[in-house]
């Protein structure tokens, strides 16, 4: 009998805690106001970043020149905005480009939904206390449809070379003003 109640009140202790570590308090509307201008404020510093070191890579070389030089630097020049800024950045899509950059857990998944109907920024708190922003990313230079619109857009030359670079493409088939991902900002709560 004594060894039924230990096991029960263990139980018991265990489940209240358990309850306790992943009860979430949701964010005040003031708190998502907040998030979201930070949200706003890194994702256009990265956007920024990444767009400028495009643009002078397709001035370099042209687009054959930028898909090479986004293969090998897309993702550290978002890692070190991201280092600089204290935050975790990434770059996710259904359609990606880079395997890195695919919508893979459940959280990412509803975001994308919510992205896809409502195209605003959010931003969301985890069971474990961080803050995610999500933010829709569009087609919104012409410069993006020459290696990221349809095969008509992209000069054959590029084509061969995304083949190369990156042989599980999606990321084609846009036209101007599509959606073409997300941005993902991981930010922890300091508050």
């Amino acid at each position: 009998m004594r060894r039924i109640a230990i096991f029960t009140l263990t139980i018991i202790i265990l489940s209240s805690c358990k309850d306790n570590h992943h009860q979430q308090k949701s964010l005040s509307e003031k708190e998502k106001g907040e998030w979201l201008s930070l949200g706003d404020s890194i994702s256009m510093k990265a956007q920024n970043v990444l767009l400028q070191n495009v643009a002078a890579a397709i001035q370099k070389g042209g687009t054959d020149y930028a898909v090479d030089f986004c293969n090998i630097n897309a993702v550290s020049i978002t890692d070190s905005v991201a280092d600089k800024l204290k935050v975790h950045i990434q770059r996710l899509s259904n359609k990606n480009r880079n395997t890195a950059n695919a919508i893979e857990t459940q959280m990412d998944s509803l975001a994308w939904q919510k992205i896809q109907l409502d195209k605003t920024p959010f931003v969301e708190r985890s069971k474990a206390g961080d803050i995610f922003y999500y933010k829709p990313i569009s087609i919104g230079m012409p410069t993006c449809v020459k290696c990221h619109g349809s095969k008509t857009d992209i000069s054959e030359s590029t084509q061969k070379i995304i083949a190369q670079k990156y042989p599980n493409d999606k990321a084609t088939g846009y036209k101007m003003g599509d959606l073409r991902g997300m941005w993902k900002i991981k930010m922890e709560e300091y508050q």
